[in-house]
């Protein structure tokens, strides 16, 4: 093997590693309703999706606002989330781009 083919790969595998190492962990209170019996399922995902810009704001002067209702669902709210933060932030970087006007 040639050895800038080697170099490229070793790179990348550290990469890879580095990046799998700022993987969080598992959500324990996934599945597990809240104190009031409530669980966040898809819709309020996409809502909490949606609004996330100003929750973020605000969660950063308050202690009981959070971005993310960890008592949820599993998958679909996690879908809903980030469709509704899709959604809110005009598709990210799957959106469309607007055609510059000549």
């Amino acid at each position: 093997m040639d050895r800038n083919k080697l170099t490229v790969l070793t790179l990348v595998f550290f990469l890879l590693f580095i990046l799998t190492a700022c993987v969080p962990g598992p959500n324990t209170a996934e599945k597990i309703p809240d104190e009031d019996g409530h669980l966040a399922g898809f819709i309020a995902g996409l809502w909490h999706g949606f609004i996330s810009p100003v929750t973020f704001i605000i969660s950063l002067f308050t202690k009981n606002v959070r971005i993310y209702e960890v008592h949820n669902n599993g998958g679909w709210y996690n879908f809903g989330f980030v469709l509704g933060a899709g959604l809110f932030l005009q598709g990210g970087i799957m959106g469309r781009r607007k055609a510059r006007k000549k």
